[in-house]
């Protein structure tokens, strides 16, 4: 296909905007697509967004619906997913939602999904779960990684929007499926984050040189791509946030709740879900996941 002659045909809308959101917009605008209208329940951040990129700021749901056929989400969680898709709400993405595509891209529960799904199904439109393993400066090139579920014929429909958005994609298998795989990558990602800042913060607490400590780490079984990320941030303290300890905490504990679901134990993961609850315990939760290195260096900390 000529992406290039069709993608104005794409009329886009961006249901939270956010930094990830936002990033999506601007380079599917870069891109060609018609990034139509955009949303957020911070309407000045709204406004400003679709100021940049000439399109609309709908101050309700159900516009959204009505000037864009394909529209991404991007929000906090299962509850702000719930409402923006409420069926008996005044304001809704439901609403006169016949032939539109919903491609829902925050981290939230696989049963969530699942519920969209049918939800979208009911009012005669279609759902997709994006799930992304990257982070905000992906987001603004298009390179993501996105882990799809859903029907494989929505999936196929809107594959020149994925393609775009990302550099790598898969297709998973039904709703609620990429849900499951994102929550182990993140599981897993938040374990190794901790874990490498617990041997950054007692190699310093050795009076080892860490610098030196990364590069062993790098040629060993200590290696990981968090090592890559976060370890010079660790020992820089610089934890600007490109992916939230709050948000570390949040996916943990969905993670968690399929473990639960699963019959199956997961002390690793509720350790850490533990260290990144007490960083927003202390106020710090808005700092980047590295930012629970300040649990584990010596001379840091609350009492410090």
């Amino acid at each position: 296909m000529a992406q290039s002659e069709n993608r104005a045909d794409y009329k886009i809308g961006v249901v939270g905007v956010g930094r990830m959101g936002a990033n999506i917009a601007r380079h599917l605008n870069d891109e060609g697509f018609d990034v139509t209208v955009v949303y957020d329940v911070a309407s000045e951040r709204a406004q400003e967004l679709a100021t940049e990129l000439g399109a609309s700021a709908a101050g309700e749901l159900a516009k959204v619906t009505a000037l864009a056929d394909y529209i991404i989400t991007v929000v906090t969680d299962d509850a702000a997913m719930q409402t923006i898709f409420a069926e008996d709400a005044d304001d809704s993405l439901l609403e006169n939602a016949s032939g539109k595509v919903f491609i829902n891209c925050a981290t939230i529960s696989p049963q969530v999904h699942v519920e969209v799904e049918q939800l979208a199904e009911k009012n005669g439109a279609e759902s997709l779960e994006g799930c992304m393993a990257s982070s905000i400066t992906q987001a603004r090139e298009g390179t993501l990684y996105l882990m799809c579920g859903g029907k494989k014929s929505t999936f196929d429909k809107v594959r020149s929007i994925l393609d775009s958005m990302s550099v790598s994609l898969r297709y998973i298998g039904e709703a609620g499926q990429a849900a499951q795989v994102k929550a182990l990558v993140n599981m897993v990602m938040n374990i190794n984050t901790a874990g490498l800042a617990e041997g950054l913060g007692l190699g310093a607490a050795l009076g080892l040189d860490l610098a030196m400590l990364q590069e062993v780490f790098a040629q060993t079984g200590a290696n990981s791509r968090v090592l890559e990320t976060d370890g010079e941030d660790m020992e820089a303290r610089d934890h600007e946030c490109y992916f939230s300890s709050a948000h570390a905490s949040k996916d943990s504990g969905i993670a968690l709740d399929l473990a639960d679901a699963a019959g199956i134990s997961l002390p690793l993961a509720q350790a850490t879900k533990a260290q990144y609850d007490r960083m927003i315990e202390l106020g710090l939760g808005d700092l980047d996941k590295s930012g629970v290195a300040e649990l584990t260096f010596p001379g840091r900390g609350p009492e410090n």
